[in-house]
Parts: structure tokens; sequence; C-alpha cells
């Protein structure tokens, strides 16, 4: 058989096994292949494809694609909902093919979210030389485009020889199921040898199961971490995607309900808990709620759980203002246990940590005077969001109430996908969540345009969850203008295959995210409105509005489309826009819900902050003022957390 043969048919025979509290799972690890054909990969992966097709279309289903990143990002959302445990094959053509999927690679690498990539390379017998997109650089003539992947991969190899195929994809499935590994792996095939026959054996095509591992908790750093919370006055959870992968939310319940900790979560743990459980903060840091930030400002100890602490957890390291704070962080990849310099790192499964840490910490719980702050920054906090989700009847509403109309019209079960611009921290801070799978933002890349094919994936593995006699979950997309320009053509694949992606378009004609951050930095908003451009001052901020029809352009890819036209009733029509979504047959393909917006109405504040460096001389006066505010946050700024 040929190595393409070979790889499919090693792939369709690959599945995780996983344990989680005495219940087995077993899934199979790659359930489908995308792939956009060129002259890299016709003849080798899609040959194959084509062969198993017309064999066993169960073997390896192929999936089309309109763009090699938007495959890589649907790829993250199925493994996303499925909790690490499945993920998609991707194979592309060489240069351009390959090169569109650096960005899919970083952002599944920084996401800790696995993703197999099987970009095409060129000849490895040289026969042809140079090929048609070959790069070719003096200095070294081995480098491809491809080795571009490498700093994006948790794993890279290339395959120049047919025999290499058995330790390359032995050791890059090794790193994809890996919980502490996981990302990106990223395996190059020359176009020749995809095509290439060799002789396979019979083990390499034999069924293999991945267990996913979960280590435990050493017992010594459960005793010194038990020791460190009874000491703890102010003790405070920041809980992450860890939790959720860990399948340790129920634990994390127990815990916080034993001892009565408060729990902030991160964007990737977001669901947690519910957004109205007792002890439960919602969201923390730059983007966070006034009641988690009020809490961390004064917290004594910082018990991190499946967190990689990035700068919007800790405001930029702002956010823990008590001098004598000390971490614990529980984390299964050491990289992130050891964060910020902590003395107490536990490099474990977050479940099986806190099944340890619950019965570690019989008797303890946080005084009577915590419990009642808690009580009322949550009360605080929700009255400020009820007020922002009030609809106040005028033509164009705030990202607010739109957001709040989202959340009244889904169910606990659906879905809410985002990823970039003004939205993200709106959604962190507001997002009412009462499922732990019903949050999807992707905000450790915040890549603009994962929304759409991010959706779509997560979709794929909801019917999927459904077939096998799981929750029926709506999935609604959140998408501004921006990030609907860079990459919306994937609703042409939801449009082939009938799937139906609801997606809440909001028009605000520009960047409202870096447009507010852009006049908080003295640069008022420069570049960031949809204009005509203004030859006489050569300025795109001044001209008149463009005239594109975003609602139309989706109809013109097949798409169905509900406007919602500016007036007093706007919020009322959006709500019941997505129940009418809602109540579509699930085959009738995608709806696009188009609804302008406010861009200058802002959300509430988190009462916190994010180091942007602002210029230290400028002759704008408006930048001068935002770098004295630079310079006051600034002397809040911690070098080490501790």
């Amino acid at each position: 058989m040929t190595v393409a043969q070979a790889v499919v048919e090693y792939l369709s025979k690959q599945y995780t096994v996983d344990s989680i509290g005495g219940q087995d799972f077993r899934e199979r690890l790659i359930p489908g292949t995308f792939g956009i054909f060129g002259h890299g990969n016709v003849a080798g992966v899609g040959q194959a494809l084509k062969q198993y097709q017309q064999l066993d279309p169960t073997i390896m289903p192929y999936y089309q694609g309109r763009n090699e990143q938007a495959q890589a990002h649907q790829a993250v959302g199925y493994a996303r909902h499925t909790r690490r445990r499945q993920t998609f094959a991707i194979s592309t053509s060489i240069g351009p093919g390959s090169s569109n999927l650096l960005t899919g690679a970083a952002l599944a690498t920084t996401n800790r979210l696995p993703v197999l990539l099987l970009p095409s390379d060129t000849f490895a017998t040289r026969a042809a030389d140079p090929v048609l997109q070959q790069l070719e650089q003096p200095y070294a003539y081995d480098i491809t485009v491809n080795d571009a992947f490498r700093p994006l991969s948790k794993f890279f190899d290339r395959v120049s020889r047919p025999e290499q195929l058995f330790s390359a994809f032995h050791h890059g499935l090794r790193v994809l199921t890996d919980p502490a590994e996981t990302g990106a792996v990223t395996i190059s095939l020359p176009q020749d040898v995809q095509a290439e026959a060799f002789d396979v054996p019979e083990e390499f095509l034999a069924e293999r199961e991945w267990r996913i591992r979960r280590p435990d908790a050493d017992d010594e750093d459960i005793r010194r971490a038990a020791d460190a919370i009874r000491a703890a006055k102010r003790p405070l959870i920041i809980a992450g995607g860890g939790v959720l992968y860990a399948y340790a939310n129920e634990e994390l319940a127990k815990f916080v309900e034993l001892t009565g900790i408060p729990v902030g979560n991160t964007q990737a743990g977001v669901g947690v808990l519910p957004w109205d459980h007792k002890f439960s903060l919602g969201a923390i840091g730059s983007t966070g709620t006034t009641a988690a930030n009020a809490i961390a400002a004064e917290a004594d100890l910082i018990i991190g759980i499946g967190t990689r602490y990035e700068d919007f957890t800790t405001a930029s390291r702002t956010a823990f203002q008590n001098p004598d704070v000390k971490f614990i962080n529980i984390n299964v990849a050491a990289i992130d246990a050891y964060k910020h310099g902590t003395s107490l790192p536990i490099v474990a499964d977050a479940r099986k940590a806190l099944v340890k840490l619950n019965q570690a910490l019989g008797g303890y719980r946080i005084g009577a005077d915590l419990e009642q702050q808690i009580a009322n920054e949550k009360t605080r906090w929700n009255a400020t969001v009820d007020a922002a989700f009030d609809t106040r009847f005028t033509p164009l509403p705030a990202q607010n109430e739109i957001i709040g109309a989202t959340s009244r019209a889904m169910d606990a079960a659906d879905v809410v996908i985002c990823a970039a611009g003004s939205l993200p921290g709106d959604l962190h801070k507001m997002w009412r969540v009462r499922d732990p799978f019903g949050y999807h933002v992707e905000y450790a890349y915040s890549c603009m345009g994962y929304e759409i094919p991010g959706g779509l994936g997560v979709k794929r593995a909801a019917l999927a969850e459904a077939a096998k006699g799981g929750a029926q979950r709506d999935v609604v997309v959140m998408v501004g203008d921006g990030s609907y320009l860079m990459m919306h053509t994937e609703l042409v694949t939801a449009v082939a295959e009938r799937i139906k992606l609801i997606v809440v378009l909001i028009q605000n004609h520009g960047y409202a995210s870096i447009g507010s951050l852009s006049e908080s930095l003295g640069s008022q908003r420069f570049g960031t409105q949809y204009r005509a451009l203004d030859e006489e001052h050569h300025s795109f901020d001044d001209g008149e509005r463009l005239p594109v029809d975003l609602a139309l352009n989706a109809e013109s890819l097949g798409v169905k489309v509900i406007r919602i036209e500016p007036g007093e009733k706007v919020i009322a029509e959006l709500e019941q826009a997505i129940r009418d979504a809602k109540a579509a047959p699930e085959n009738g393909g995608p709806i696009v819900i188009h609804v302008e917006s406010d861009p200058l109405l802002d959300a509430p504040s988190s009462e916190s902050w994010w180091d942007v460096p602002v210029s230290q001389v400028s002759e704008l006066e408006s930048t001068k003022q935002a770098f004295q505010t630079y310079v006051d946050h600034k002397s809040r700024q911690r070098k080490l957390l501790g």
C-alpha cells in the first residue's frame, strides 16, 4: 500500500481511552479528515481518502472546507467540546496550502488543544527541483515552508522515507493524547513519499488505544497544600480550563461547598460552576467581575487549578495586592504548575488533586466575614449586569443588551461561541453560564475569524454527543463585523452539510474593541473604523461609512438571514429571532441574525487593568494623559507572584 493509504487506515484505528470516577470511555481519536487538495496531496492522501470512501465511508469520513486555517479551527472547536478526547486530521497541499495552517497551529498549541496537521511537502527525492511553490533558501536547501511549524507545534516530524512513518505517528499521537503536552502535532508528508508503495506491518494497522494520562497528586504536596489552606484567612480559587478537561467540576463544587472558598474563573474556565452558585464569583482579572477582583485584591492564598495564569487572569500581575499572598498551583503541565515562582506546585490531574484535598481538609471553613463579603460582592455585581442587560429602547442597542437578549433566548445546554474583539471580554464578565459545556470563547490566541469555523467544530461535536444520547445543544456564534470579514467562508461548509449553526452578527462598522483600547491609550481610535479614504488627509477616520451589507453577503453564500432593523423594538426582535432560529429544523443549514449596535457604549468596568504600554513621549495631549494613567497602574504591578 502507499504511505498515504497506510496513514489513513492507521488513523481510522486509533482510540482514546479514559477513566473518570470509575467510568470508562472509549472514543475514536480521529473521527474524520479535512482536506483541500492540490498537487501536494491529490495523488496521496486525496487518493487514499477516495479509495477508502468507496470501500467503506465509515473508515475515514472526509470533510470539505474552504480555508485550511478554518479547518484547523473546526478541529480545535471539536477537540474542546470533546474535552480533548477527539480531534480531526487536516491534509493540505504544499506551499500556500500548508502555510495557511500556521495560524491554526499556533491557536491549537496556545490553547493546549489537540489537532493533527498533515501538510504536504516538496519532493523528498528532489527529482523535480525546484517544484512549484517550493521555498528555496541558499544557506539551507533542506528548509521548506513546513519548517515554520516547528516553533508552533508540540510535535513536529517529516516523513522523508516510508519507514519513518511508524515512529513519526507513534510519537505524534503520544503527544496528541497527553494532557500535559497536547497542542498542534505536525507531520510533514512530502508529496512523492505520500504516493510511494511499501510493505506495511500488520501491527501498525491494528487497533490501538491511547489512555489519557491523569497523574495523581503526590501525598506530600497535598499535605503541604492542606496546611497552607488551613492557615489562610482569605483564600481564593482561580479555576481554568484544566478543571473542565479533567471533568473536575463536580469535585470542585464539593470542595467549595465543604470549605466555602470562593471561585473566580478564567475564560477557559467559564462553566466550572453555574453563574448563580453561592461561591461563584464569576470571571477574574482584566475582563473579570468586580466581585472576583475585590476578593482577589485582598486574598492571602490563591489556589490555581488548571490555569496557565495569562495576563488577563492576573490583570497583568496587579490583581493580587496582599503583600503576603501565596500560590498553590495545581496543573497537569509542569510549566503551568510552576508559574510565577510558586513554592507549592502540584503537578497532577485537577480532579484527582481535588479528591485528595477534599479528604485532607475535613473541618476547614472560611470565616463568616469573608462569606458575607462574597455574598455582598455577588449581589453588587449581579445588579450591575442586570442594569447592563436592561433595554434602553434606542435604535442602536449597546452590545450589553445584545448579550442579554442572546442569553435569555438560549437554553441552559446551548453553547455560545466567540473569540475576538470586545465580545470576549464582555461575555467573560457578564455571560450567565448554566452548563459546563455552555461557553466556548477562544481567548488564549483570540484569533479573529475563529468564531464561525470554531463554532462549526463545536456543532459537529454536539451532534455526535446527541447521537449517543447526550444533551441536545444549539450552538450560537456571536461575532462582530471585523471578525466576520476575516473568515466567514465556512458558512458555505455549513450550507453544504445542512448544519444548523446560529450566528448573531453584530455590525458596528469597525473594530470596536481596539477602538476603545486605542482611545484609552491616547491614540484616539486611529484606524479602527470602516470608513472611506479621505484622500486629502489620507485618513480612514472621518470618511463616509462603507456601503457594506454583510447580511446580503451571507445570503449570497446560501445562508438564511434574519435582519433586525434599528428601532425601539430591536432587542425584543433579536430575542425572538434567536428563538425562531432554535426552532428551525436541525438539518436546515446555518442562520445568520444581523443586528447593528452602538460601538461607543461600553460594558461595566471590571475595576481592573491590563498592561498595554503607552508612548512615553508624545505631541498628543491625549497620549500624555494616558501615559500618566499608565504609570499609576504600573506602580501596582508585582514582579513575581510567589
